[in-house]
């Protein structure tokens, strides 16, 4: 008989309707809560038959299992947070806000009123139902619209949404997020206002329509964090993260658009051992080859993305980088994550333009490698540091976003090597990239056949 070994984790609820499609309400909030930290548990308010495309009919349970599913979780549950969807009517509103009154755990309310797709959620009288509610949350997470219902002000900028937050704070909630993905242009603004002010959590706009469970998976992670002991900032800047990569790496399911991944945080994590291992492997590979005429005077790196990754932390690499030996070439330590800065931001900038993209290594650059790349017929794009624009230089890892990106712009198809030809004082580099480790060490020892012939 095995010995047990019980783990302890923060408790969330979600208190949401039920999204059979599996990308919004109680599925996506219990996604994000686990991918967050927590444990989470669920109080069903209504079922959705509902899938990528739209929502096909509702179904409001009654209002006295909507209570007691509540109180057989809090009646065993040490929860540290709940976080409110789907409440359908007015007398389910009514019930929940004052089974919120009497806890001391934070209420994260995520007024939901239409579906992604149009459909009506929440019943016209139950929206004035709302306002108590509001009053006793924690937070409140409208988006644009639910914003504009609930406080008259459309924010339509980042000026209307402060005032839709502040608005929501003057309603008694002690703090207010209005998101921004149905407002602005190539950024998404989220404004938080608290009673220590306003601030702005700022990220790039992912190019899809795959945005289903977007505001549930915002809401219940935020729940999930501030059931850890974060703060409401801590907390809703964890959450924006979570959910920036849910909408990147979505799941393509179904007939439409597709659904975000709220687990997309956590399957990185899982991903980064098999991935500093392929980091391993190939380097045992130049070892064995001696790829000693492709190492630069600065040493040469191999750098693996996980497949989710969007920071350097998210990327492995050799500690020291690989070196020149009297008899070959050797890493000067072992492979951790966030080893690299240079190569590691070359690769997350090519991957905006190829995803698949999840290798890649520094390589020398002379006239013989040059030789050797126009011999293999590679399609190879290049960028010179010289042009870049003065403002850039100053902004820390700008450059490699630049060049990088200067050079993919001028190629037709995704490049195998990609060359920076330095600056004063900075060394010529070509960077070989691949979509795997096996695919990244063939490459390298073809470019480093050319070079010797």
């Amino acid at each position: 008989m095995r010995t047990p070994a019980p783990t302890e984790r923060p408790v969330a609820m979600t208190v949401a309707g039920s999204d059979s499609g599996g990308g919004a309400g109680v599925q996506a909030d219990v996604k994000a809560m686990e991918a967050a930290g927590a444990f989470g548990t669920s109080v069903v308010t209504a079922v959705t038959a509902q899938h990528t495309r739209g929502v096909e009919s509702t179904h409001v349970l009654p209002v006295e299992e909507v209570a007691a599913q509540y109180d057989a979780v809090v009646g065993d549950f040490d929860v540290g947070a709940l976080k409110t969807g789907m409440l359908a009517t007015a007398p389910v509103v009514e019930a929940v806000t004052e089974r919120v009154a009497d806890t001391d755990a934070p209420a994260v309310v995520d007024p939901v009123m239409v579906a992604a797709s149009g459909d009506r959620l929440l019943a016209a009288e139950a929206e004035r139902a709302y306002e108590d509610l509001v009053a006793e949350a924690a937070l409140v997470t409208p988006n644009a619209d639910e914003a504009a219902v609930l406080t008259g002000i459309d924010p339509d900028d980042e000026t209307g949404q402060a005032a839709a937050a502040e608005e929501l704070r003057d309603l008694g909630a002690d703090a207010a997020l209005v998101t921004g993905g149905h407002v602005g242009d190539g950024r998404v603004r989220d404004v938080l206002a608290t009673a220590d002010g306003v601030e702005t959590f700022e990220g790039q706009r992912v190019d899809t329509d795959a945005t289903h469970g977007t505001g549930c998976t915002l809401s219940a992670a935020t729940a999930a964090r501030l059931a850890a002991g974060d703060s409401t900032p801590e907390a809703v800047e964890h959450a924006v993260s979570l959910v920036e990569r849910a909408v990147r790496y979505h799941n393509d399911v179904g007939e439409g658009p597709g659904a975000v991944d709220g687990l997309a945080a956590l399957r990185e994590r899982a991903d980064r051992q098999p991935t500093a291992a392929a980091v391993s492997e190939v380097v045992g590979a130049f070892v064995e080859a001696d790829v000693r005429r492709l190492v630069p005077e600065v040493g040469m790196n191999v750098v693996a993305a996980t497949p989710r990754a969007e920071a350097v932390e998210e990327t492995a690499a050799v500690e020291g980088r690989i070196a020149r030996t009297l008899d070959g070439v050797a890493p000067n330590r072992g492979v951790r994550f966030g080893a690299s800065s240079h190569v590691a931001r070359f690769l997350l900038a090519a991957r905006e333009f190829d995803p698949d993209l999840r290798f890649a290594v520094n390589c020398r650059f002379d006239d013989a490698v040059a030789d050797a790349l126009s011999a293999l017929d590679w399609t190879v794009a290049a960028y010179d540091r010289s042009e870049e624009p003065p403002d850039l230089k100053a902004s820390e890892g700008s450059t490699m976003g630049w060049g990088t990106r200067r050079a993919f712009e001028s190629v037709p198809d995704v490049p195998v090597a990609v060359v920076d030809s330095g600056e004063v004082g900075k060394e010529a580099m070509a960077k070989l990239v691949a979509p795997d480790a096996g695919t990244l060490v063939d490459r390298v020892l073809a470019l480093d056949r050319a070079v010797g012939d």
